[in-house]
């Protein structure tokens, strides 16, 4: 594949450019501007948001900004855990934000990796995110961030921020849930609440990650990610670990609505059970009684007298109150 071919390849995955003046606005870049930039101005900052999983990004990364090979390969691959570390003087990163595609799960995550030197910063997708696009439309309205440790603090704070609205969602349908009637589709309710469980456990399983790679940007950034930065970075912190705690508290929610549906459905089939031992202890002496009188052979007493039908009757009677007295004494009525 000869230099022009490549570089056109390379130019597809590139999803918006920006330059960042260093005072909360933007301008825009194409690819051609991009390659080998360098500041006009002091406090500019490129920005370039790429597709990952096309063709040519990790040798541009590593021809063009000197990424080394395994880096590289980090930032475009599909091994997407939260993680971040400092290679030198450049930041590297993995963080994941709820995925609110039409057709997405609550639970469904797409990650965003991220290399910054602090006068280049590259982010990196698969799949569309919000995040980025909310960053941008900040930085042409003039009001977005000043410069790389600012952007990167943002993103996070924005991801971050996403969850709450998930974590609202599920607590609102448990709310709704504990409203209504437990008899009325119990095999409903239990599987809406194993959902709400599944979703809880995938967003912990994947956003605990993330509070360690924040912590790592905090604790071991470059000197140019600014100590306003840390403190930013630090709120987003508090912020995540609030989240933790309220996923936490939505799937114990979860698991004790869970467990008292289980309980009462329990319950209602021993009442069942235990109300069919009754009647099965009641009747069981009567139709002893009817199956005796009814065998077919001689000597049966009355056969001939047509008052014997109306005894038995009578016997059967008082044998059915004698047993509702005895199991009432007994309370097992």
């Amino acid at each position: 594949m000869n230099e022009a071919t490549d570089e056109a390849i390379t130019d597809s995955a590139l999803l918006f450019g920006r330059i960042l003046d260093g005072k909360g606005g933007a301008r825009d870049i194409g690819w051609e501007e991009a390659q080998g930039w360098e500041p006009a101005a002091p406090g500019e900052v490129m920005w370039l948001h790429l597709c990952r999983n096309r063709p040519g990004v990790q040798a541009w990364l590593e021809d063009q900004l000197q990424v080394p090979e395994p880096t590289a390969e980090l930032l475009t691959s599909d091994q997407t855990r939260p993680r971040a570390f400092r290679d030198g003087e450049t930041l590297v990163g993995t963080l994941r934000g709820i995925n609110f595609n039409p057709g997405a799960e609550p639970e469904d995550m797409i990650s965003m990796q991220l290399w910054c030197d602090g006068r280049r910063l590259v982010t990196l997708r698969r799949h569309p995110l919000q995040t980025p696009r909310e960053v941008v439309a900040r930085l042409d309205n003039g009001v977005g961030p000043l410069d790389a440790g600012a952007t990167i603090t943002l993103l996070a704070e924005l991801m971050i921020a996403r969850m709450s609205q998930s974590i609202v969602d599920m607590n609102f349908v448990l709310d709704a849930l504990e409203d209504e009637d437990p008899e009325k589709d119990p095999e409903s309710m239990l599987k809406r609440i194993s959902t709400i469980r599944r979703n809880c456990l995938s967003l912990k399983r994947h956003m605990a990650p993330q509070h360690e790679a924040l912590e790592q940007i905090s604790r071991d950034s470059p000197a140019w990610f600014e100590e306003e930065d840390r403190r930013e970075i630090a709120e987003s912190i508090a912020r995540l670990r609030r989240y933790l705690d309220d996923i936490d508290i939505s799937k114990e929610s979860a698991l004790v609505l869970q467990d008292e549906l289980r309980a009462r459905s329990l319950a209602s089939s021993e009442h069942a059970t235990y109300m069919l031992t009754i009647v099965a202890g009641i009747f069981l002496p009567l139709g002893f009684l009817t199956g005796l009188l009814g065998i077919n052979v001689g000597g049966m007493p009355g056969v001939n007298d047509p008052d014997a039908f109306w005894a038995v009757v009578a016997l059967c009677l008082l044998l059915f109150v004698a047993l509702i007295v005895v199991f009432r004494r007994l309370r097992w009525l």
